[in-house]
């Protein structure tokens, strides 16, 4: 390979870039409108725009990458994580052109990214399992059949795809038909794919995932073990590595089972094989992740492996450069600086970064996608940067954690900082003899207040506003933000009369969006009498969805159309009290 196409933005873009440099190949860069300054394309070699601003025209859509690939000259492609990374059409379109896939084969995609199929094959090499459905169901009545026959709680999990979208718990039966609805539009979001299948739930588990890499030589190696159990909406907050509180018997079943799968599926390059920890010491498999993982980082700080590289080696034909599972060293958290306001239920909140000031230090890593000035965009993931912490153990780990924490410091956008901070400091999770925390924990146990962020300012435009122009004689198109272009025609007098507008008085009657993102669809009608609580419309950012619920009880009156994009704290709707 001389020269890598990265399939993908933020903070794994500049990942992948970083390890293109160390292994010595050229990179480039693909981004979406409002990526245009992003950080990973300032850093690759070169940068290439996708002409869009969704993700299904720009970053899943295989044909402008191909496309891309071939201008730049690029002969390989990395996508990350996320997006088409465990997409097998992306993965046989990649070869199919002449260019090198750097993950596992198309068919290895197929065979465990089908969450169906790789249940079989973890049957087949005797992983422990829950009971589950043998095929992806066709609508929500098979739903219901399954959890009338094994019991709730049920969960049904987008069948390709991860990362904890489209996927649902469901406790009542009357909530089972909107769930499926909802993860099936999830899936379809974020995947380009609406299968699910459905599993039975094991209340209280926790999370623990194994880190495999494996060559086109025959090697197949765990590099060790992650606890990933502190989640919120089904989406990880803090990772660490080895999992700690495991038997060795509990950790050699885990190991070996990853191993059998992956070997039985004639698996190459980077993959996680997760699996469910009950209270009882259940074991169950959960998944296998056919691509990087987000917290890949613990387990490369207690092995000294750099997982980027070794995929890099991996897909030139070298062998891997270790060949057995390694001594952990050492103990490692990754905490996920999303931007989201944990006063408000961790709603996304994109917006300008005014202040990103990283922590540094013994033991501490930070991987970036951005950096003050910077825009979280609403059409992408929220997550901006990680924060990677080690120590010569466990408890130590801990505390440089707490002062790596308490240096970072982010304005502009709200982020998750302050859970961070709260849960160093937990009982329930910082303790030296046992670990209480499971994947609802956040849900269920985690009860300190947090306040909410202030809120960030509007989403400034962040489109380009293309034209065709001449240079030199050759054709060639031009785009422009299209806040600079407005900001141009603005009169200066106009601009100051606006800014003098008097604020308008609070309507409390009003039901305000509490995100920047699309309006999906109402699940009431003009007119409709509501009480407080009920939900009354689903909104989608981040490619996640999120309930709006009736602030009061009286007579809702709609004011924006389903399908529409609505700023933070526009005005959807307003419910007038009776009488």
């Amino acid at each position: 390979m001389k020269k890598v196409l990265i399939a993908n933005r933020g903070e794994i873009a500049v990942r992948v870039v970083r390890a293109c440099a160390d292994y010595g190949v050229k990179s480039v860069a693909i981004y979406a409108d409002s990526d245009i300054d992003a950080q990973h394309v300032r850093m690759a070699d070169e940068a290439y725009g996708l002409s869009g601003e969704r993700p299904a025209d720009t970053y899943l859509n295989i044909a402008k990458i191909i496309d891309i690939a071939k201008k730049s000259g690029a002969d390989a492609i990395h996508p990350g994580y996320g997006f088409l990374s465990e997409n097998q059409a992306f993965a046989q379109a990649v070869l199919d052109a002449g260019l090198v896939w750097i993950g596992p084969r198309p068919e290895t995609i197929a065979l465990l990214g089908d969450k169906v199929s790789a249940r079989k094959v973890a049957l087949d090499v005797g992983a422990p399992l829950v009971a589950g459905t043998k095929d992806p169901v066709k609508d929500a009545s098979e739903v219901l059949a399954f959890a009338e026959q094994h019991g709730l709680p049920i969960i049904i999990k987008a069948a390709f795809g991860g990362g904890g979208r489209g996927m649902k718990i469901a406790w009542r039966m009357d909530e089972v038909e909107e769930l499926f609805a909802s993860a099936t539009r999830e899936a379809i979001t974020a995947f380009g794919r609406g299968e699910c299948f459905v599993e039975q739930f094991l209340d209280q588990p926790r999370h623990i995932e194994a880190q495999v890499i494996a060559d086109t030589h025959g090697n197949v190696v765990v590099l060790g073990t992650r606890d990933c159990s502190l989640q919120r909406r089904n989406q990880k907050l803090v990772e660490e590595a080895p999992a700690p509180f495991l038997s060795d018997e509990q950790r050699e079943r885990i190991h070996q089972s990853a191993r059998d799968i992956c070997a039985k599926a004639g698996y190459v390059s980077a993959g996680t094989v997760e699996y469910l920890l009950s209270k009882s010491g259940t074991i169950s498999f959960l998944e296998v992740n056919t691509r990087l993982q987000v917290e890949h980082p613990v387990t490369e700080q207690t092995t000294g492996v750099d997982l980027v590289v070794e995929q890099l080696r991996v897909a030139d034909g070298l062998p891997l450069s270790i060949t057995q599972t390694p001594t952990p060293t050492g103990h490692a958290f990754e905490f996920r600086i999303n931007a989201e306001d944990v006063g408000r239920g961790f709603l996304p909140t994109p917006g300008a970064i005014t202040r990103f000031d990283a922590p540094s230090g013994p033991g501490v890593r930070v991987d970036s996608g951005v950096q003050a000035g910077s825009v979280v965009s609403g059409s992408f993931d929220s997550m901006m940067a990680k924060l990677i912490v080690t120590g010569a153990t466990r408890e130590q780990a801990l505390v440089r954690a707490r002062r790596a924490l308490k240096e970072f410091q982010i304005e502009g956008v709200a982020s998750v900082l302050p859970f961070h901070r709260a849960v160093v400091n937990h009982a329930d999770f910082s303790g030296t003899q046992e670990f209480h925390v499971h994947t609802r924990w956040i849900e269920t146990s985690f009860a300190e207040p947090l306040a909410a962020a202030v809120r960030a300012e509007p989403l400034a435009d962040t489109s380009l506003t293309r034209t065709a122009i001449e240079i030199d004689g050759k054709r060639v198109t031009l785009g422009l933000p299209a806040a600079l272009l407005q900001g141009l025609a603005a009169a200066p007098g106009a601009a100051r009369a606006a800014n003098a507008e008097a604020a308008p008085a609070h309507d409390e009657n009003a039901v305000e969006s509490p995100i920047a993102g699309n309006l999906h669809a109402w699940k009431v009608q003009d007119g409709d009498a509501v009480n407080e609580g009920d939900v009354i419309a689903v909104m989608e950012a981040m490619k996640m969805e999120m309930h709006v619920t009736a602030h009061r009880s009286g007579r809702i009156s709609l004011l924006a159309q389903a399908g529409t994009a609505q700023a933070l704290g526009a005005v959807i709707a307003r419910i007038t009290p009776a009488g």
